[in-house]
């Protein structure tokens, strides 16, 4: 029995809006359609920009008390409808309904930093007298928020990259304009739900649907937008940073994350945490493991025991609760994933497990001895692939895995603090785990990369600083106050 198929509005300005032309969402898993959706002109998009300057100059001071009522509430919201947020992503995406519980839940996390950041959104005083002939002056400086935020974010995680922008932005005092990736709209179309039912002022929040081709140029480059904070592909970064011109860019763009293992690691912790850290959201996520290096010693049983683990997860049914790895977004990039695979086969490479593609399905495979190279190893697979090779030190595996023009997270397991920290200050990368898969995150921390992985720094404190402007005020006082 097919799911009666949703027919959904678009938020815009404080309403809730149809459009004469849709689109359909369809759940990947088996091209079932699950909603129809608004698709946006660029004239519709342009109006909404312009609202929301408007909004955001009709509001002078919009009370931090009320920044942060709005985001618990907020945040509230999708804690008393969780389950049907999960369902929503597992339906419209890759995740299993386990795994989208669990972005449910960072979700509700990602808000209610927010709303507590919003009241440190602080400056300092100044100590103009350090300055010979300032000894009359006084003054501090402040934070600001800049306007409008366009916010594009991609499909692996439809809510919560969503509320990485959005919670960071209105708790910053910002309007914000969110474009979701096409595929997956509806979770942020459900984010918008729970903002309006806690009351975010009109014209504050939009999210905008429709063909990102068709949309991108007006979200980057409208003069009344005064960031653009986006995650995605570093082709379409490329392009957004041309269109953009002179505004603040916030960049998160993909990696090919490494993970090195060393002959003093822990072997079933390094295992256990490399394959999830490998085949989470069918490898969808961009600080997922692509790249495993293993020291001599320990290679033969690390290898063994990586294929053992893969063989027992459960491909299949994103709603089961047994699952442990659903489809890929859509069949064409389970088709392109099979592509690199066997191009890396042809020129040599060995495939330990997998290998094998049914529809939008793609096994979890181990691939070793791939030439440096084929496109599987230094480009982003984004994909359930994983690649184990073995090296001879640790200087080694750093000099490997810094040798692709991505670093936004590795990982390094080992016993010993000299070796740690020889990684943590060699390794080309924004964040290093130690004894951790580069698949940790949390989301306070300051999360971007080095290199072709982006362009500042998300985790809602770092986003909030991009997001505002500091405002120096100086007191030239008539007669020196200084005793």
């Amino acid at each position: 029995m097919q799911t009666k198929v949703l027919s959904a509005k678009m938020y815009a300005l404080g309403d809730w809006v149809s459009q004469e032309e849709t689109f359909d969402v369809m759940d990947p898993q088996n091209n079932e359609v699950i909603a129809v959706v608004p698709k946006a002109s660029k004239e519709t998009v342009r109006s909404i920009i312009d609202g929301a300057e408007e909004a955001f100059k009709a509001i002078s001071s919009w009370p931090v008390h009320e920044r942060i009522r709005v985001i618990q509430q907020a945040a509230d919201y999708v804690e008393q409808h969780h389950e049907r947020f999960a369902y929503t992503i597992a339906r419209e995406g890759s995740k299993t309904i386990t795994e989208a519980r669990g972005e449910a839940s960072r979700a509700i996390q990602t808000l209610r930093i927010s709303a507590e950041e919003a009241r440190r959104v602080k400056g300092e005083t100044i100590n103009f007298d350090q300055r010979e002939g300032s000894e009359n002056r006084t003054g501090y400086y402040f934070r600001f928020p800049i306007g409008v935020v366009a916010a594009i974010t991609p499909f692996n995680d439809p809510l919560n990259l969503v509320a990485h922008k959005v919670g960071p932005a209105l708790a910053a005092g910002n309007a914000v304009v969110v474009k979701p990736a096409t595929v997956t709209p509806l979770s942020a179309l459900l984010l918008a739900e729970a903002f309006d039912a806690a009351g975010v002022p009109r014209g504050f929040l939009s999210v905008v649907t429709g063909s990102g081709r068709e949309l991108g140029d007006e979200l980057v480059s409208h003069p009344a937008v005064k960031m653009v904070s986006f995650t995605g592909g570093s082709s379409a970064g490329d392009r957004i940073a041309e269109k953009a011109g002179r505004k603040k860019l916030g960049m998160e763009l993909g990696s090919n994350s490494p993970v090195i293992v060393l002959n003093d690691a822990d072997l079933h912790d390094a295992v256990k945490s490399t394959v999830s850290g490998a085949f989470a959201a069918a490898g969808q996520n961009c600080i997922g493991v692509q790249r495993v290096f293993i020291q001599d010693e320990l290679y033969e049983d690390f290898t063994d025991l990586f294929v053992e683990r893969t063989k027992e997860l459960q491909t299949g049914d994103k709603l089961s609760e047994w699952t442990d790895m659903g489809p890929l977004i859509q069949e064409s990039e389970a088709e392109r994933v099979e592509q690199w695979v066997n191009e890396a086969v042809e020129a040599g490479a060995v495939i330990l497990q997998g290998g094998k593609r049914n529809g939008a399905f793609y096994e979890p495979t181990v691939l070793a001895n791939v030439p440096h190279s084929c496109r599987v190893y230094y480009e982003e697979i984004f994909g359930p692939v994983v690649i184990l090779e073995k090296t001879a030190s640790l200087q080694e595996a750093v000099t490997a895995a810094n040798d692709v023009d991505y670093g936004l997270h590795a990982g390094i397991f080992t016993s010993s603090i000299d070796h740690a920290f020889y990684a943590v200050h060699h390794l080309h990368v924004g964040g290093v785990m130690v004894n951790d898969s580069s698949d940790y995150r949390i989301d306070e921390m300051p999360f971007g990369g080095v290199k072709q992985s982006g362009l500042g720094r998300e985790g809602v404190a770092h986003a909030i600083q991009e997001m505002t402007e500091p405002r120096v005020v100086c007191f030239k006082l008539t007669q020196p106050w200084s005793v």
